[in-house]
């Protein structure tokens, strides 16, 4: 195997550290990495494996020679430093979200296998889906095996890690703050977060949900094509820190057996719990690089016709399924860098 030179920017980030994880179990364990960053995380030790190496500085340099290069910081720093990655000659992958409605930029979700036969030396960038709409769609497309399907309808509860280490720390500070009887700090949200459930934040919030919930329904589509149910879908920030959970509504056209929906479920990728005691959760997915599920069938009544309503309670780890994914797509990527670049 050639071997290939990683740059990740963003290598401090909540993702950028489970990227480097993910790298280290995966085929691209052996790469040589360079470990980018802003200035305030510049000169910090770190390491991918038992690869020991300190953050850089970013800059059009920090680019050269590298394969791939996985953006994994904010928006703004994706903004600001892709296209230099991309004239230094590396394959770009943006787990950030800022580069999915660029022209000839692809969403992609190697589990699905969409698009494999699209991607050419003339892609751009490759956005790594986003985990929920890959769990969602993965869901749904193995739903449709079964029977065709009328209606879907998703509720997500987003934890405060979608929105980076500073939600984090202040959602751990409100909660805090209310156990000691003291005043919210409410920078990142400008509404109090803690013990609360949201489907909106205040007007000077620094985070927003409508731009991550309009991320997620691209990205569905995207995964999905004209081949997939469309999607109702509702967001809503909950109290925790990491870990998504869904409560999914799906209507079949025509009944079908449970024991047939559990096989049509299960596979790679998807752990069905069929023990109460055992319910998907937050929790339980944290570390797990599958998609839990429970699955429970309503009657519709003599009005519905011959449709059948399921309903799925679903938990995955939203960190670990965006860095699974990414690395999914770069070694798919390796396609187009038989050799690598490094010498």
């Amino acid at each position: 195997m050639p071997v290939y030179k990683i740059a990740i920017a963003g290598a401090s980030s909540l993702v950028g550290r489970e990227l480097k994880d993910a790298l280290s179990e995966s085929p691209l364990a052996g790469a040589n990495f360079a470990l980018l960053d802003e200035e305030v995380a510049q000169g910090q030790l770190d390491q991918v494996g038992d690869e020991i190496t300190f953050i850089q500085a970013l800059g059009a340099e920090a680019f050269d020679h590298a394969d791939f290069t996985f953006f994994c910081g904010s928006q703004d720093l994706t903004h600001k430093h892709w296209r230099q990655a991309l004239r230094a000659g590396s394959t770009v992958l943006d787990l950030s979200g800022a580069l999915d409605q660029e022209t000839g930029v692809l969403v992609r979700a190697p589990w699905l296998g969409a698009d494999a036969a699209t991607v050419d030396l003339f892609t751009p960038a490759v956005v790594p889906a986003h985990p929920a709409a890959l769990a969602l769609a993965l869901l749904l497309d193995r739903l449709q095996s079964a029977a065709p399907v009328r209606f879907a309808a998703a509720t997500l509860l987003a934890p405060s890690s979608e929105f980076g280490r500073a939600a984090m720390d202040e959602l751990h500070q409100q909660t805090v703050s209310l156990l000691s009887f003291q005043g919210l700090p409410r920078a990142q949200y400008d509404a109090q977060a803690a013990y609360n459930l949201l489907i909106g934040l205040g007007e000077n919030a620094m985070v927003s949900l409508r731009p991550l919930e309009a991320r997620i329904r691209r990205h569905y589509a995207a995964l999905t094509g004209a081949r997939g149910p469309t999607l109702a879908l509702q967001l809503i920030h909950a109290p925790v820190f990491h870990g998504h959970t869904f409560s999914i509504a799906v209507e079949l056209e025509h009944p079908v057996d449970i024991p047939s929906l559990e096989e049509a479920l299960s596979g790679e990728h998807v752990d069905l719990v069929l023990e109460d005691t055992d319910s998907p959760s937050n929790l339980a997915a944290t570390g797990q690089n599958d998609v839990l599920i429970r699955l429970r069938t309503e009657p519709l009544g003599h009005h519905s016709g011959a449709a059948q309503r399921i309903w799925l309670w679903a938990a995955s780890d939203n960190l670990r399924l965006n860095a699974q994914n990414a690395v999914q797509c770069a070694l798919d990527l390796r396609r187009l860098r038989p050799q690598g670049t490094v010498q």
